[in-house]
Formats: C-alpha cells, sequence, structure tokens
C-alpha cells in the first residue's frame, strides 16, 4: 500500500513536491530530521496508524515538533476510533 500511495502522490504532485516514504516511523523522523538540518520545507506528513516500532499518532506528534507548518494526515484501515 506505501508504494501505491507514494507512486500516486508522484503521478499527481512531482512537478511541484519531492515524494518521500519510509517503512518506519523512526526511518521517517529521521528523513524529518535531515530536511529540517538542510532547511527544507514540509508540505504534507502522512502517516499509517499501524507501522513497525511507532504508531501512526505518535509519529505525528512528534514530526509535528520539527516541521509544525506542516499538515497531518492518519490514515487507517481498522476501525480504530481510539486512535483517531
Amino acid at each position: 500500500m506505501l508504494r501505491a500511495v507514494a507512486r500516486d502522490l508522484r503521478r499527481r504532485y512531482a512537478s511541484d513536491y519531492r515524494v518521500l516514504r519510509a517503512t518506519s516511523g523512526e526511518e521517517a523522523l529521521e528523513a524529518l530530521r535531515e530536511l529540517r538540518e538542510r532547511g527544507e520545507p514540509v508540505a504534507l506528513l502522512l502517516s499509517d496508524q499501524r507501522m513497525p516500532g511507532l504508531d501512526g499518532a505518535a509519529f505525528l506528534a512528534r514530526a509535528q515538533e520539527l516541521h509544525p507548518d506542516a499538515k497531518r494526515a492518519l490514515l487507517t484501515a481498522y476501525a480504530d476510533t481510539d486512535a483517531a
């Protein structure tokens, strides 16, 4: 699913944005730290609730500290209203 979402976003937005993907919350946070160090803005953080090591809600909370102006969206294929 991750590859499909990234592919669709690239098809639509590649001319205006760079689309990055990560296979875990920790990997994504490391990429966000590097972007912050380089002064590169982040427009959107898109996360699945169920990820290896760090759930999506926790990831988005930590990512907000690094890029507070980025829009955030949490996806889930489960009826997980507690997470939402």
